[in-house]
């Protein structure tokens, strides 16, 4: 969905099930992609934000749900008095990595263990800092690489909310699933039977 028209108002959004925020930052339209996320978060509709959909899912729950309204990226603003999204020290461009999942975190039960090893084709991520900007809060940091920089995040109390610095949808070039793709395909059908009832 194109995020120009979203940045208009969350109406295109009602006969959606799911929404998956994909790579290719900068959006056309930082409003229109923080609208949809917000629209997700707060409705309890299937989230999934890989790469730049994960980093702009941190800066939505960062302004809307947190109030720093002047959470960013410096991708978009390198100016930014709150810098959430910074440049990695090291970019990890066609990249594989392990992620370290979090004691309790859904990512692990998804997964069926603590370690992944997933593909990246990123250069910028969450600055380590917000981890403590979310500390108590609802959004947590569940992923880790070995380094201890934030590989992805979980939505407490939400049916499926989930952010990734890698990119899962990357297993397709070598022809086969993803856990965390198919727990979000079977989270929409979900939703979309749950209004039938």
């Amino acid at each position: 969905m194109d995020t120009k028209a979203l940045a208009r108002g969350p109406d295109p959004l009602d006969e959606v099930e799911g929404i998956w925020c994909v790579p290719g930052s900068p959006y056309a339209s930082l409003e229109g992609a923080l609208t949809a996320i917000s629209w997700a978060r707060r409705k309890g509709l299937p989230f999934l934000g890989t790469c730049g959909g994960y980093q702009h899912a941190a800066l939505e729950f960062a302004r809307n749900a947190l109030g720093y309204a002047e959470a960013g990226s410096t991708e978009i603003d390198a100016a930014t008095s709150l810098p959430v999204v910074v440049a990695m020290s090291c970019p990890l461009i066609d990249r594989k990595d392990s992620v370290r999942f979090d004691e309790g975190a859904e990512l692990r039960r998804i997964y069926g263990g603590d370690r992944a090893q997933e593909k990246f084709q990123c250069s910028y991520g969450l600055d380590l800092a917000y981890a403590a900007l979310v500390a108590g809060s609802a959004l947590q940091i569940v992923g880790w690489s070995e380094a201890g920089d934030p590989r992805a995040l979980e939505l407490k109390e939400h049916p499926f909310f989930f952010g990734t610095a890698y990119q899962p949808e990357r297993v397709a070039l070598e022809d086969r699933d993803h856990p965390l793709l198919v727990a979000f395909a079977q989270a929409v059908r979900t939703h979309a039977a749950s209004k039938w009832r």
